[in-house]
């Protein structure tokens, strides 16, 4: 008996359907895990870049030099450094068009860090629905696999004059494994996708924060001279 119900007995011993919505989620479940570790990885490269430049830039660094670093680097800058070569950029195109309206320049700036905040926010937020699929339809294939499943044994008993439990329990167990893998599958990406969401929220927090900051310190040395600004800690 010990034998017979073996996970793997039972696995080799159900029907076609039962096995391939197995190895369907099973599939899906590692594809879950490589998504899970790419998330953090990319998450924690963004969090270490972020808090870099964010030093950098409260350290009284020239803007224009700031700028020259972030376009040098465009590739492989964090985020918020990218927003703020989109901020700078649009506001030296403004200057050099000799727009003077003040109005004109911080809209200008903040428009162009806005698009860009966007971009990023899209592109670390990639890979998240596909865990939010998974965590939501995973028990419900898993779930069809055990009808199926129990569906086949049922079907199977029919022809028996005498049914017992030990006629029963193989094929009901058979099915039931199937929404175990499917639970086996969701439960990891609903507890990763929460995590990702919060430390999302948190970084797109302190992008926002890092716009409005930028934003009042051009505004306020535009408003104390006509060139360009050039102290971060003005």
């Amino acid at each position: 008996m010990n034998q017979d119900l073996s996970i793997l007995h039972l696995v080799l011993n159900a029907s076609f359907v039962v096995q391939a919505v197995m190895g369907l989620l099973m599939l899906v479940s590692v594809a879950s895990w490589a998504a899970i570790f790419r998330k953090l990885f990319a998450l924690k490269r963004v969090r270490t870049l972020n808090e870099t430049f964010e030093r950098d830039f409260w350290s009284g660094s020239s803007l224009n030099d700031l700028f020259a670093a972030a376009t040098r680097n465009a590739q492989t800058c964090g985020p918020m450094e990218r927003i703020f070569a989109s901020g700078m950029r649009e506001f030296q195109k403004l200057r050099e068009r000799r727009v003077s309206d003040v109005g004109t320049l911080m809209d200008g700036a903040r428009r162009a860090m806005r698009a860009s905040f966007q971009r990023e926010m899209d592109e670390v937020e990639s890979n998240l629905s596909f865990l939010a699929s998974v965590g939501s339809v995973s028990p419900y294939v898993g779930l069809f696999g055990t009808v199926w499943g129990i569906m086949h044994a049922f079907t199977g008993l029919a022809s028996l004059q005498q049914v017992t439990l030990s006629t029963v329990a193989p094929g009901i167990a058979e099915a039931l494994v199937a929404t175990a893998i499917g639970l086996f599958a969701a439960i990891p990406a609903v507890v990763a996708y929460n995590r990702f969401a919060r430390d999302l929220d948190r970084i797109a927090i302190q992008q926002e924060t890092f716009i409005e900051e930028f934003s009042n310190i051009l505004q306020r040395n535009v408003s104390a001279q006509p060139a360009p600004a050039t102290r971060s800690t003005y």
